[in-house]
């Protein structure tokens, strides 16, 4: 639930938190599904760690009247095809590559999601309610539960600030582990993995802060520029670092022209690496990504990590979103 979805704000470092303005916006920030004035869905893809992962989405959104919206999410990151190698040997220790099986582990989530519009004008908010699954093949299941709030405001002079807080009562995932099934992974290597591993998990909560304005230029061309402050209530190694909050910034933009073609572009993910001699070394991620909009139809790429900046590897981003409101008319 960290990565991100949509193709356009991987592109732009994720710096979307303000202007976030369509179905996308259930997971970047609900209150921007108050902007959808018609149906959309959405699909993304992306390989990670040399196609050995893959990342997929599926979003949902509509309109419910004029001062409220829903919107759902389906995410799965998996890994599939494992080799399940621990009955490789008999009890007469023979070797039998029939007894060697596949697994997948992955973890889901299904979000739904509400905004309304508030009696201030150019104000809106939206909930998320978060159900997560996570599942190590026959070896370990969980499952969790969170929520996440988020605000936006539209200026009269349209400078654009959201603020999103995320898993705001603190999201638990409670593992279920198959105790005959562990006991293979116990057995395969001798005097390693004995104890049971902990069977509850906790994710805390954390901030963004938006702000965003879009400038046009001479009727055709149009320039985007957005910020974000990433806010995680713990010392990390993000570039601002205290003991009470740590700060990550990310910065983006979107060129656009006649409203059809967009170029995008951004840096973020600032940390702080110690390298093996001790000496301090800034890591940053930068990202680009082209998109095409033609009749209801958004065909978005994202390259990140271009450079090869920070300790991410690099990965190409496909995402699609439809307005079947064109479509119905």
């Amino acid at each position: 639930m960290n990565i991100g979805v949509d193709a356009a704000a991987l592109g732009m470092s994720n710096a979307v938190t303000a202007h976030t303005a369509d179905v996308n916006s259930g997971y970047w920030n609900p209150a921007g599904l108050m902007q959808v004035k018609d149906k959309q869905f959405a699909l993304m893809h992306a390989s990670y760690f040399a196609n050995i992962a893959q990342y997929d989405y599926a979003g949902f959104a509509m309109p419910i009247d004029e001062r409220s919206a829903f919107g759902m999410s389906v995410i799965r990151f998996g890994v599939d095809d494992i080799l399940n190698t621990t009955q490789l040997i008999d009890s007469e220790g023979n070797i039998d590559y029939n007894r060697i099986s596949l697994f997948s582990t992955a973890d889901y989530g299904v979000t739904l999601s509400y905004a309304r519009s508030l009696p201030l004008d150019g104000l809106n908010y939206g909930v998320n309610a978060k159900v997560i699954r996570r599942v190590i093949g026959d070896f370990a299941n969980s499952w969790g539960f969170g929520f996440d709030i988020g605000i936006q405001y539209q200026t009269k002079n349209e400078w654009k600030i959201g603020l999103m807080l995320r898993d705001i009562t603190t999201t638990y995932n409670v593992w279920s582990i198959d105790e005959e099934e562990y006991a293979t992974i116990r057995d395969a290597v001798p005097g390693e993995n004995q104890e049971l591993p902990e069977t509850t998990e906790i994710t805390l909560p954390k901030a963004q802060l938006g702000f965003a304005k879009k400038f046009l230029i001479r009727y055709d061309y149009s320039i985007l520029a957005a910020a974000n402050l990433n806010m995680r209530f713990a010392q990390t190694q993000d570039i601002i670092s205290t003991e009470v909050v740590s700060i990550d910034p990310a910065l983006g933009f979107e060129f656009g022209y006649i409203d059809v073609v967009f170029l995008r572009g951004g840096v973020g993910n600032f940390q702080t690496i110690t390298q093996i001699d001790n000496s301090e070394k800034l890591s940053f991620q930068p990202n680009i990504g082209l998109g095409f909009k033609y009749k209801g139809i958004s065909i978005d790429y994202a390259l990140t990590d271009i450079g090869d900046q920070s300790a991410a590897l690099y990965s190409n981003i496909f995402s699609l979103k439809v307005d079947l409101g064109n479509f119905i008319r």
